[in-house]
């Protein structure tokens, strides 16, 4: 639903921080792009005078009797023709570089401050959006900046000096067709900019749909597996043609409003120039006007024709531009669930012990999660939590990585409440081997090494080593130069939480989150690494989300939660002898479980 909500609230962002975002792409590099917008409009300019030579052109073809005489002014004339068509094309292949160059480095800031806006949102977003539409609307943003800038240098400053230049002559040459052109402009100009501005919610509704298109695809993709194993194929296949033919509707309509007006366009044309040729033989007759005139008024009644004819593209693809970029820009709009409180300290951890008081956590004013949680963790501590699904275990430690914030209470670490330092520093300090990891599409070597990148090749390898990856990447061709695939989709799930275990050994942060670290381990593999949790947990508080009772017997400490709530504490040994405990039901079941699997 966030999804949906936020492209909803994109058709209401305004147009002016749509232009502040793209304003803060173009101000390092103002001076080359607005230098090219000057080359532009000289270039436009000095083309708009070349007529004004074909009609003295002409006049001398008309009116000379004597064609040796008319010889040297007529190539005196085309000399100048030349000349301005020179300075003309200088100009503006000249700004046509400037533009080139400055336009490439204004997207890529574009696409950067984007992707540095983006990624600073919480986990709360990145879990309430497609992963597909966000990488779109990164793409979109730069994009419709460089539609935008493209509309306005090459369409409407060379329209707006076409425009002007027209007006200006023929009203010193030709007044009667300087009215007609006036008026003309004055009807067209206005009916296109309003039609385009009502047409532009139809545009968001366009872009809206299609950034749904792209998530419903990219998540089909990414689920590909579970389509195929749960027959699902049929079911995406109905589910991909709704949203695509939404979409093709929507896109359909928006298209046949452009075409009706364009039928407006080309009766107007057309009335235009039946006017103009009217007039102007009307006024030849009278002798009023000369032969170049007459080719004067054609040549800016073409040159504006062949302009206007245009301009319903123009108008769609500048407020399709802003519609595009208004879904990014949204996200600019939205302000961060978590963030850096003003002038947050660096995280100092010299011990590791966890505080937690009076915690509360509600996902909305419905959905409570944690209820006034008050527990202490000694530097150094092992503590297990343990309890049914949805008892609140992976919120605890999502709480202490501050992926959320709590709705009540704070958590502290060292003494220092989390909420006052910085997100970067507390994340320096904690290690997280996530029950499912996730990959970069890189190597195996970069993947370790992101647990500390400053590492050296011997650091990392020592790290796979403990965490017993060699065993598989020694079998690897490229050894330690293989790439994982995207996710890290090339790797078992128990390679992948090797890998991830080499991470967290590599970092060697002081506290330590283990979410069902060996859930996707076989027995012997688990046995091994089993070895190397051990290791990486000396000196460090750890904190283990585990289902399996029978891994964290070791643990100092076992925290047994329920309905958000915690409801018992103590060693495996204790909490197993005191009857009627929901730790003691759990364990019995579970021993239950493994005794019928063995008579089996």
């Amino acid at each position: 639903m966030v999804f949906f909500n936020i492209m909803k609230r994109g058709q209401d962002i305004p147009a002016r921080k749509v232009l502040a975002a793209f304003w803060q792409g173009i101000k390092p590099y103002k001076w080359p792009f607005f230098g090219s917008i000057f080359g532009f409009i000289i270039g436009t300019t000095v083309s708009v005078f070349i007529p004004i030579l074909y009609k003295e052109f002409f006049d001398v073809l008309s009116n000379s009797t004597d064609r040796e005489l008319a010889v040297q002014p007529l190539v005196r004339i085309v000399v100048y023709v030349a000349a301005l068509h020179g300075l003309s094309f200088a100009f503006f292949r000249g700004g046509l570089f400037m533009y080139n160059t400055s336009t490439s480095k204004i997207m890529a800031r574009l696409r950067q401050n984007a992707f540095n806006y983006m990624m600073l949102h919480s986990y709360g977003f990145f879990a309430s959006n497609f992963t597909g539409s966000l990488v779109q609307r990164v793409n979109r943003f730069s994009r419709s900046f460089e539609r935008i800038a493209d509309t306005v240098s090459f369409n409407v400053i060379s329209l707006v000096i076409a425009v002007v230049g027209a007006i200006a002559v023929t009203l010193v040459v030709a007044p009667a067709i300087s009215l007609i052109i006036v008026c003309w402009i004055a009807i067209f100009v206005p009916f296109h900019i309003f039609f385009a501005m009502w047409k532009q919610k139809y545009d968001v509704l366009v872009a809206a749909a299609d950034s749904k298109t792209t998530g419903v695809l990219a998540d089909s993709i990414t689920n590909q597996n579970a389509i195929t194993l749960f027959t699902g194929y049929q079911y995406e296949k109905k589910l991909f043609e709704t949203v695509t033919d939404d979409q093709a509707k929507k896109a359909r309509f928006s298209w046949n409003l452009g075409a009706g007006v364009e039928m407006v366009q080309m009766l107007l044309v057309y009335v235009v120039e039946f006017a103009v040729f009217y007039y102007a033989i009307f006024y030849w007759q009278k002798g009023e006007i000369t032969i170049g005139v007459f080719v004067l008024a054609q040549a800016y009644i073409l040159g504006l024709s062949q302009q206007l004819w245009g301009i319903s593209r123009v108008m769609r693809d500048f407020y399709e531009g802003m519609a595009d970029s208004r879904e990014m820009v949204d996200i600019f709009s939205l302000p961060y669930e978590v963030k850096d409180v003003p002038r947050a300290v660096t995280l100092a951890v010299s011990a590791g012990a966890i505080a937690f008081e009076n915690v509360s956590f509600n996902f909305n004013e419905t959905r409570a999660v944690l209820h006034d949680i008050t527990m202490n963790i000694r530097a150094g501590e092992k503590i297990a939590l343990v309890g049914p699904s949805g008892a609140g275990k992976t919120t605890f430690i999502r709480l202490i990585l501050r992926m959320y914030d709590p709705t009540k209470g704070a958590v502290y670490i060292d003494g220092q409440d989390i909420k006052m330092a910085t997100q970067e520093s507390l994340h320096a300090h904690v290690s997280l081997v996530p029950q499912d990891p996730v990959l970069f599409h890189r190597t195996l070597m970069e993947n370790i090494r992101y647990g500390r990148r400053d590492a050296t090749d011997e650091e990392v390898m020592r790290a796979a080593k403990l965490a017993h990856c060699d065993e598989f990447i020694d079998q690897l061709p490229e050894k330690y130069e293989t790439f994982v695939g995207e996710r890290g989709i090339k790797l078992s799930g128990g390679e992948r939480q090797r890998v991830a275990i080499a991470r967290a050994i590599l970092k060697n942060a002081p506290i330590l989150i283990l979410d069902e670290a060996t859930s996707s381990l076989d027995s012997h593999s688990e046995s091994l690494i089993q070895d190397a949790l051990d290791t990486l947990m000396r000196g460090c508080t750890t904190i283990v989300i585990a289902h399996r009772l029978s891994t964290i017997r070791k643990m100092d400490r076992v925290v047994v939660m329920e309905h958000g709530t915690i409801r018992e504490e103590g060693t495996h040994d204790e909490l197993i002898k005191k009857d009627g405990g929901l730790y003691q039901k759990l364990w019995q079941l579970q021993v239950s479980g493994f005794m019928q699997e063995g008579e089996e």
